[in-house]
């Protein structure tokens, strides 16, 4: 398990064990790939992300991530593979995302993308994410880099 302050100096928990924080995790974080690219979305106040949000009452969190990612980007997933759990100890509440894998297997473009203006390819993610405007802070921590570890070590 591995400890750390996020951005807003938040108490952070990560481990990619199977479910070490709840069976019933309110929250998902989607790291995508299509092809050989990082597929995010463009998040109208935070920026750059990969998608994600809360699991609905009358859903499983692999249904929620697989519905946030075409609702923020119009892509669907071909493959989705659970990494683990995170949990965050705000100062107002706790919050556990489970982090899953996709691999995508078509993009279509949407007249709406919610609460996003869609999907954003890279070749790379920059090595300047931490202080690069353009990305959420979702991006700015250890969640993202160990993931992305764990992600280019099993998976591409």
């Amino acid at each position: 398990m591995f400890r750390f302050k996020d951005y807003y100096h938040n108490e952070v928990h990560l481990s990619f064990e199977e479910y070490p924080f709840s069976k019933d995790p309110k929250h998902v974080w989607v790291i995508c790939r299509y092809g050989d690219q990082w597929l995010l979305t463009i998040h109208r106040d935070r920026g750059y992300e990969f998608p994600g949000g809360k699991v609905e009452e009358s859903e499983s969190p692999d249904d929620a991530a697989v519905r946030e990612v075409k609702e923020e980007t119009g892509a669907s997933v071909s493959k989705l593979t659970y990494m683990g759990q995170y949990k965050v100890l705000g100062k107002e509440k706790t919050i556990v995302k489970n982090i899953y894998y996709a691999e995508i297997g078509e993009i279509i473009p949407q007249t709406d993308y919610l609460e996003t203006k869609g999907p954003i390819l890279f070749d790379s993610l920059p090595s300047d994410i931490g202080r690069n405007r353009k990305f959420s802070f979702i991006m700015k921590d250890e969640v993202l880099v160990k993931s992305l570890m764990k992600v280019t070590a099993e998976y591409i």
